[in-house]
């Protein structure tokens, strides 16, 4: 039985001994059927808005538009919906100044080269392109998240007459989704507002989890700072592994998403398959470019892997760590049981750089050895009290070894962040 894993821009084979394998878990976004291609998906979002006038009759009389758009970390096919909302917002007011605004939140500024890929050419050249800095001086406060946090937005988006987002819907491993509200916070906030937004207690609750909504404190912060902030409309769609649009929503912000996160939640909740070894990945490039990110998928795995089981992730991390105060948090930590207890004691408004990250990490830590296939070297990885190997060979004889016999069991996840395991 051959497997493939997704790694970077390609993939890594496995050869599934059936005598070992207790069963794979996949997402149904692979095997579903769209009944449109991506463009008519897409057109057709557009012209039946959700609980939303038209995005060319919101356009009218609105003269200085924003369209955030996600950053390089993101697979978002901006290709295809970028020209879609430029085109109805100028039908709606042909004069409209259009900024398009990419939501970094924390991340790294997005290159001009990635500007490129994720755009192409004539979007590039022709239009207005704004990367957030989430330490900008002069953002707009906005009152108090139901946190408790003050609520910091990036200026031009707060000066917009109207606000409009692009994105994509996929399982969150704290926010329960992505898409629709993230693209405010923590896609155009403050650091000081990210950071109480995914302090240690939210982190910790019970539903800030894969596919869960309600009762997620940290969801709640987010739709909030969406509606203050005015975001008027968006459009977001679902892609599968091959990051092709399978489904689009579009209009308001909370109805659009929950319209998507319904449709998703069809395909993606599968029953766990407890096991002694978990391997995954990180769904590949865009979306495993680091370490930092790949705790994602280490998120998944943990939801089926046995007590005192091995995860093994597959993930490129061309980009290196992702994060230096991720990396040095580990560095200096004697041991994943300490750090999770000291950072799980860190008070809402004491949040510091990536927090969240180690916090997520060294639970997974203290309870599961992780073996990471990566690029990245050697020492880095064992920095970050994790076992590096170089091919998934390599890495199961070591998970092996650490269980002590010959043949545990293996679940295998290969699109580790499409599914959401019960």
């Amino acid at each position: 039985m051959e497997i493939q894993i997704p790694y970077g821009k390609g993939v890594l084979t496995a050869n599934a001994d059936t005598v070992r394998t207790a069963g794979i878990i996949r997402s149904g976004l692979d095997s579903y059927m769209a009944v449109k291609g991506e463009k008519e998906l897409i057109e057709d979002a557009v012209k039946t808005p959700i609980d939303s006038p038209p995005l060319a009759e919101l356009a009218r009389g609105r003269n200085k538009v924003v369209i955030i758009a996600s950053d390089h970390t993101r697979p978002v096919p901006s290709k295809l919906i970028m020209p879609v909302l430029l085109r109805e917002i100028r039908s709606g007011n042909p004069e409209a100044d259009i900024t398009i605004l990419i939501a970094t939140g924390c991340h790294r500024e997005t290159r001009r080269d990635e500007l490129r890929n994720k755009f192409g050419d004539e979007i590039l050249s022709n239009e207005r392109i704004v990367i957030h800095d989430c330490d900008a001086q002069g953002m707009v406060l906005y009152g108090r998240l139901p946190s408790g946090g003050k609520l910091w937005i990036n200026r031009m988006a707060a000066e917009a007459d109207l606000l409009v987002a692009e994105g994509f819907i996929e399982p969150h491993f704290f926010a329960g989704y992505s898409g629709g509200r993230k693209s405010i916070l923590p896609g155009i906030a403050g650091r000081e507002t990210i950071y109480a937004n995914h302090c240690a207690e939210f982190i910790n609750h019970r539903n800030a989890r894969y596919g869960q909504l309600e009762g997620n404190p940290i969801h709640e912060d987010m739709i909030f700072a969406a509606r203050k902030a005015g975001l008027a409309y968006i459009l977001n769609v679902v892609i599968n592994s091959s990051h092709r649009v399978i489904a689009a929503f579009a209009g308001d912000v909370d109805s659009a998403h929950k319209k998507g996160t319904a449709f998703l939640d069809r395909l993606c909740r599968e029953k766990k398959i407890p096991a002694d070894i978990v391997v995954t990945s990180n769904n590949g490039y865009p979306l495993d470019q680091n370490i930092y990110q790949a705790v994602k998928g280490l998120a998944t795995a943990e939801g089926t892997v046995n007590p005192g089981g091995v995860i093994i992730i597959a993930a490129a991390c061309d980009d290196g760590c992702g994060g230096d105060a991720f990396y040095e948090t580990f560095r200096q930590a004697e041991s994943a049981c300490e750090l999770f207890d000291k950072i799980s004691a860190v008070p809402r408004d004491r949040t510091e750089a990536e927090q969240w990250q180690s916090q997520i990490l060294a639970r997974i830590l203290t309870r599961h050895k992780v073996i990471l296939i990566s690029q990245c070297p050697d020492q880095m990885v064992r920095d970050l009290h994790m076992i590096p190997a170089g091919s998934l060979t390599e890495a199961l004889d070591k998970a092996d070894r650490i269980l002590g016999h010959n043949k545990g069991n293996i679940t295998w996840i290969p699109e580790g962040i499409s599914s959401i395991v019960q």
